[in-house]
């Protein structure tokens, strides 16, 4: 009888659970799209060389630009909500479409802390490199990244305050 009575509850819990499942899928979060380039954009600032930019691009900017482009499984919920904590997390330390509206000094450290991350393999994150494959750096094109952050944050600290 106890086991009739359980097999009942959990038949309950489950089609509960596909209730809820199904209904989580018509609430997403605003979508990180703007194709608009800022004047506070980091390569209208400091042009970007193509071959970094073609790295950072393929690398970095989904998660922090403004801009993102986002996967077929980005419909299916709760993975875009936990894709919006990413690129919100993302754009919060460092948004190279609003790069500009930081203060000199920042600049300079953002782009420190870029190099270090980069060489320590802390950038990008393992859970995206899992499923974006091609942004995956070769010890070469982090070689690249850091070189141009290092010069570009040297050249940056140079720069007097009243030049912003």
């Amino acid at each position: 009888m106890a086991s009739a009575k359980f097999k009942s509850i959990l038949k309950k819990v489950f089609i509960g659970l596909i209730i809820v499942f199904v209904i989580i899928q018509f609430i997403h979060p605003a979508k990180n799209i703007n194709t608009t380039v800022l004047a506070e954009d980091m390569n209208v600032i400091y042009p970007i060389p193509d071959s970094v930019h073609k790295i950072l691009e393929r690398a970095c900017f989904d998660c922090h630009s403004n801009n993102t482009r986002y996967p077929w499984y980005s419909k299916i919920q709760p993975v875009d909500w936990w894709m919006n904590d990413h690129i919100e997390e993302g754009k919060k330390e460092l948004n190279f479409s609003e790069f500009g509206k930081r203060p000199l000094p920042k600049q300079a450290k953002k782009l420190k802390k870029l190099a270090k991350e980069v060489d320590e393999a802390g950038m990008p994150l393992d859970s995206y490199t899992w499923i974006h494959k091609d942004a995956n750096l070769t010890d070469a094109e982090k070689k690249i990244i850091i070189d141009w952050a290092k010069n570009l944050s040297e050249k940056i600290s140079k720069i007097p305050a009243s030049g912003q």
